[in-house]
């Protein structure tokens, strides 16, 4: 098993980890959706058994006002029974060969989460690995990716977010994503690493 690992800016972190997003305790949980958010597998169906029947019933009203979530984009609810305040539900590519808009619409997916917590004054918010799954990004391309959005928003203007928690749920995604914030480490503003 892999250790976690932390990077430090100024009072603010972020947590690389191997584990089940859906026991993390932090302020906001971001699922990775699909652009129907109607539910699925990977980690929108755990989340949504985690979550219970709640988190389901804000989504069938969000449907019925804006139809769908575009790529890129992500929509809040509650978090029903999960450890947390509110579900982002972000919306990934799916990934054709990488020249089809894919990484700028990955990069929004953690962004507009971002902004979606600053608009609620959230604290510590936790990503799975998005569009790495049944979409097809290629972990090592997602992981860099994530680790260099996020990062950089914890070395500017992050407002209330003091913990940004990235969760691998298995050990050799968690290496890649350890392997892609050692590397980016040197960019990182004001980063320093545990």
């Amino acid at each position: 098993m892999s250790q976690d690992f932390t990077i430090h800016f100024g009072f603010r972190q972020l947590q690389l980890l191997k584990g089940d997003i859906t026991k993390m305790a932090v302020d906001a949980i971001v699922n990775a959706a699909n652009s129907a958010l109607a539910g699925g597998g990977g980690v929108d169906g755990a989340i949504h058994r985690a979550g219970g029947p709640a988190i389901m019933r804000e989504l069938d009203q969000i449907r019925a006002q804006i139809g769908r979530c575009e790529t890129g984009s992500a929509v809040a609810t509650g978090a029903g029974d999960l450890p947390a305040r509110y579900v982002f539900h972000a919306v990934g590519p799916i990934y054709r060969d990488g020249t089809h808009g894919e990484p700028e619409q990955l990069e929004s997916c953690y962004l507009t989460c971002l902004r979606l917590a600053g608009e609620r004054g959230v604290e510590s918010i936790s990503f799975p690995s998005i569009s790495t799954g049944v979409y097809g990004y290629p972990i090592e391309a997602a992981a860099r990716i994530a680790v260099k959005t996020v990062a950089n928003w914890l070395a500017g203007d992050a407002g209330a977010l003091k913990t940004i928690k990235l969760v691998q749920f298995s050990d050799a995604d968690h290496q890649v994503y350890r392997r892609q914030a050692q590397e980016l480490r040197g960019e990182f503003a004001a980063g320093s690493a545990s």
